[in-house]
């Protein structure tokens, strides 16, 4: 079991940035495959990046590659998304989840625990 508590969400400007957290407890944090969901209302949540244990591989969902960047701190329990270039279609709440599995990509099936999800808004 893993508990995922994310954070640094907010109210952004078109073309702003900003970079969540997603602190983890519980078993061994580097024992898990990190990903970001999002979910935008009315809408199903669907992938945003994912990276392996190790940090060494990553993987984004063509809407936001060039623009955010996933990464983790293994020895801080934490994984990251920088957020640069903001659009309003960004708008949503953003979810990190963990995957005991040794890589995940997109699956979202493939993601056991999921954190309660921080509020991003991007306004035009």
């Amino acid at each position: 079991q893993v508990q995922l508590v994310e954070s640094g969400g907010g109210l952004v400007q078109a073309g702003g940035s900003l970079r969540l957290s997603c602190a983890a407890s519980g078993r061994t944090f580097s024992g898990y495959v990190m990903g970001w969901f999002r979910q935008a209302p009315g809408r199903e949540r669907e992938f945003v990046a994912t990276i392996s244990r190790s940090g060494g591989s990553t993987y984004y969902a063509d809407s936001v590659k060039g623009r955010f960047t996933i990464s983790r701190d293994n020895a801080k329990n934490t994984v990251y998304l920088q957020m640069n270039s903001l659009k309003p279609e960004d708008t949503a709440v953003y979810y990190c989840a963990a995957a005991p599995t040794s890589w995940a990509r997109s699956n979202i099936n493939a993601y056991d625990y999921w954190g309660q999800g921080t509020q991003v808004t991007v306004s035009s």
